[in-house]
């Protein structure tokens, strides 16, 4: 019994993030409402506010767990992967609005009095993660700083796609991210590698269209 009790309140509250995720990514921070999301959840009002106490509460959770739920691309750990990688969060960005939302909220946060960076350190993590490799594998120049580079990286990602947001609705998300790797990569990669480097869409699931 208390198992089936446990089971229904996670399917609830993934039901409340879904619904918020959707309005939040359709209308923002401020015109997004409580009632809006409990409709779309199809909850009540004491089934929303069991597990977030205040639309400021939901849009904290829906910015930080943005992450949750992608299948990133497969295969060797490296600089390819990552290339794949941000290619990949590029058609999710197009596709999936948990991500969206998640990623409009981490601009907006300062409309629900918040100042966190967990989202974009997560990508810090990610993007260091898959540079490291590629440091252990000789890809990257000898002067290339790892952590300093995924910070770079991770703004600059910020800044392509908000910008591709604005001119045309992230339609050509994919070739501003591939433009960005043709501008980066000469001078973090060696020079052998460069050529054999590809820039193929990913699909939802991580493998190449």
């Amino acid at each position: 019994m208390v198992r089936s009790v446990q089971e229904r309140a996670v399917k609830t509250r993934e039901a409340i993030l879904r619904a918020a995720s959707e309005v939040f990514d359709e209308f923002g921070f401020s015109g997004a409402s409580v009632s809006k999301i409990m409709k779309r959840a199809g909850v009540t009002q004491g089934g929303m506010y069991f597990h977030f106490p205040s639309k400021m509460a939901l849009a904290h959770a829906v910015m930080v767990e943005q992450g949750d739920g992608l299948e990133l691309p497969s295969g060797e750990d490296g600089l390819q992967r990552l290339i794949d990688t941000t290619l990949y969060l590029a058609g999710q960005l197009q596709t999936n609005p948990a991500l969206r939302a998640g990623v409009r909220l981490a601009i907006e946060q300062g409309e629900f009095g918040v100042q966190d960076d967990a989202p974009y350190q997560y990508w810090v993590q990610e993007f260091a993660g898959q540079l490291s490799a590629a440091r252990d594998k000789g890809e990257l120049l000898p002067a290339v700083d790892v952590d300093e580079l995924a910070w770079v990286l991770v703004s600059s990602y910020s800044g392509t796609q908000l910008l591709s947001q604005i001119s045309t609705g992230r339609a050509d998300l994919h070739q501003r991210i591939t433009t960005l790797w043709r501008y980066l990569l000469p001078g973090i990669a060696v020079p052998a590698l460069r050529p054999l480097l590809t820039f193929e869409e990913q699909q939802q699931d991580g493998t190449v269209a």
